[in-house]
């Protein structure tokens, strides 16, 4: 959810490129600035869904954002082995929790590894 400036900065400067599965809007600057190394290129953004962090921007968006690519990679492109891309999982309750976690209950399977614990002498 974008505030109040980004809003009015989206309005007057912004031109709609796209949305992504999850409704994401993609926007572009009308006109091109110039960089650091002199090159003149249009400014992009996204405007996330109230919560979200960077990591929610999927793969497709990604690389456009960062001037990677010219255009965003269109849906058709994903390839039948491809998974649909989650974004960062940690700190909520789906993130990943291995064996032996607190989160799981603290107990893990024995090992039979030749591993001693040392202690000093004395």
């Amino acid at each position: 959810m974008a505030n109040l400036g980004t809003r009015i900065y989206t309005r007057f400067k912004g031109r709609l490129v796209g949305k992504d599965a999850d409704g994401r809007c993609y926007y572009e600057a009308r006109t091109a600035n110039r960089t650091g190394g002199g090159l003149k290129r249009h400014e992009r953004w996204v405007i996330y869904h109230k919560g979200e962090d960077a990591s929610a921007v999927p793969p497709e968006w990604w690389g456009w954002l960062h001037h990677v690519d010219d255009a965003p990679l269109p849906e058709s492109a994903r390839r039948s082995w491809q998974i649909p891309y989650q974004p960062n999982q940690t700190g909520t309750p789906d993130a990943y929790r291995p064996p032996g976690s607190d989160y799981r209950g603290g107990q893990r399977a024995s090992t039979t590894s030749d591993y001693d614990a040392w202690f000093p002498e004395g």
